[in-house]
């Protein structure tokens, strides 16, 4: 698992749950919306949102490089991004969705770049 090396079993298994779980909503908000279930794909989309603040709230409780809210308006920027990618491949604008992709692309280098700086910051004897 991805933070085992550096947090243990116990913390990587509760990260690789709340991503799991972040990939499961994704999927039932998409077939909702495919479905044309608005009741449905909202309900999905409240429970993402849920989601992306548990694992703001888990990745800044375990590393103090990590913050909170920094954690939570890339995810969020992230979950809308993403939500208006879905609507742009099923409502068939591919320009669209190509744009959006890229910079889904480049917010998720820029988390990247956050969770490195915070582990090299929390860990720097092990780099």
């Amino acid at each position: 698992m991805l933070l085992s090396p550096l947090y243990g079993e116990r913390i990587a298994s509760a990260f690789a749950d709340l991503f799991t779980s972040h990939l499961v909503i994704a999927a039932q908000l998409v077939q909702a919306a495919k479905a044309g279930d608005t009741e449905a794909a909202e309900d999905a989309e409240k429970s993402w949102y849920a989601n992306a603040d548990e694992i703001a709230a888990f990745l800044g409780s375990i590393n103090p490089y990590w913050s909170v809210q920094e954690w939570k308006t890339m995810l969020y920027e992230h979950l809308a991004m993403t939500k208006s990618e879905a609507v742009y491949i099923l409502t068939g604008q591919y320009e669209e969705s190509i744009d959006i992709f890229d910079r889904i692309e480049a917010l998720a280098l820029r988390m990247a770049d956050v969770m490195t700086q915070g582990i090299i910051g929390q860990f720097p004897y092990r780099f």
